[in-house]
C-alpha cells in the first residue's frame, strides 16, 4: 500500500481512534513501510499534540493536559460525579490527603458542610475552597506552584508530605491506561503525587471518562500501590474492562458506600 506522509498519518490516526492504539511493527507491515518511517510520523504527530508516544507505538493523548481554566469546562458532570463518589469514602474523624485539579476542587465542594475531618492539600485552590467548610481541619502544604494544576510541589513541598500521615488519599491523574498506567504531564507532579500516596492507609484516583484510555508522558504509580480507580467510565468500557481484568479495584461513579 502506498500512501503520501499525510494519508499515512491520517490512516495513523484513524487507527488509534478505532483500536485505542498504534502499535508500529504491526503498523509498519500493514503499510508495507518499515518501523523508521512510522517512528518518524509517530514522533512528528506527538509534536503536533495528536498522540502520545510509548515505547512501541503511541496512545491517545490525554485531554486534561490543558490548561486549568480550559480545564474547568472538560466533562464537568463526569468530575462531579467521580467527586461525589469520591467524598462518600472519607469517614467522620478521618483524615484526608487531597490532590490538587479540577476534579480534586469538585471532591472539596463535595464534602458534607457538617463532616468532621482533616484535610491535608497542596492545592491552594482546594484549600480556598474549604475555608467556609466549618467543620475540616485544614492543613496547607506548601512549595513550588505548577501553575497547570494550581498545586505546590518540588523538592519543599515532597519533604513536608513525608511528615504527614493520613487514612485516605485521592490523587488525579491527566491518563489511565492498562500498558502505560497512571500517568500525568509534569515529572515534578508526578513525585509529589508519589509522595503524597505514601503517606495513606488507601489510595484512591479520580479519574473521569475523559481520562479512560488515554496516556501522558510521566508514570505516577504503579497498579499495585493504588487501592482502587474512581471513574463514570461505563462498566463494559473496553479499558475498564481490561483494568478490573489487572485485578484494579474500580468504583462506579454514583455507588452508594
Amino acid at each position: 500500500m502506498c500512501m503520501l506522509v499525510g494519508q499515512r498519518r491520517a490512516h495513523l490516526l484513524r487507527l488509534l481512534d478505532e483500536t485505542g492504539k498504534i502499535v508500529a511493527k504491526d503498523a509498519a507491515a500493514e503499510l508495507g513501510i518499515s518501523e523508521d518511517s512510522i517512528r518518524r510520523d509517530l514522533r512528528d504527530l506527538a509534536a503536533e499534540g495528536l498522540c502520545q508516544r510509548v515505547y512501541g507505538g503511541a496512545l491517545p493523548v490525554s485531554p486534561a493536559v490543558v490548561d486549568y481554566t480550559t480545564r474547568h469546562t472538560v466533562e464537568p458532570g463526569g468530575k462531579r460525579a467521580v467527586a461525589a463518589t469520591a467524598a462518600g469514602l472519607v469517614r467522620p474523624g478521618s483524615t484526608l490527603i487531597l490532590d490538587g485539579g479540577t476534579t480534586a476542587l469538585a471532591v472539596a465542594e463535595a464534602l458534607p458542610r457538617d463532616l468532621e475531618c482533616t484535610v491535608i492539600t497542596n492545592s491552594p485552590t482546594v484549600a480556598s475552597a474549604l475555608l467556609q467548610h466549618p467543620s475540616a481541619d485544614l492543613f496547607l502544604i506548601g512549595g513550588r506552584v505548577f501553575k497547570h494544576s494550581a498545586v505546590a510541589c518540588g523538592a519543599a513541598a515532597v519533604e513536608a508530605a513525608q511528615n504527614v500521615s493520613a487514612d485516605l488519599c485521592l490523587i488525579g491523574v491527566t491518563g489511565v491506561h492498562p500498558d502505560a498506567g497512571l500517568t500525568t504531564g509534569d515529572a515534578e507532579d508526578a513525585a509529589m503525587k508519589r509522595a503524597l500516596a505514601a503517606r495513606a492507609a488507601e489510595t484512591y484516583v479520580l479519574a473521569s471518562s475523559e481520562k479512560i484510555g488515554t496516556a501522558s508522558p510521566y508514570r505516577v504509580l504503579p497498579w499495585g500501590q493504588i487501592t482502587g480507580v474512581i471513574t463514570d467510565a461505563a462498566p463494559t468500557d473496553e479499558v475498564i474492562e481490561q483494568l478490573s481484568a489487572l485485578d484494579v479495584e474500580i468504583l462506579h461513579a454514583g455507588a452508594v458506600f
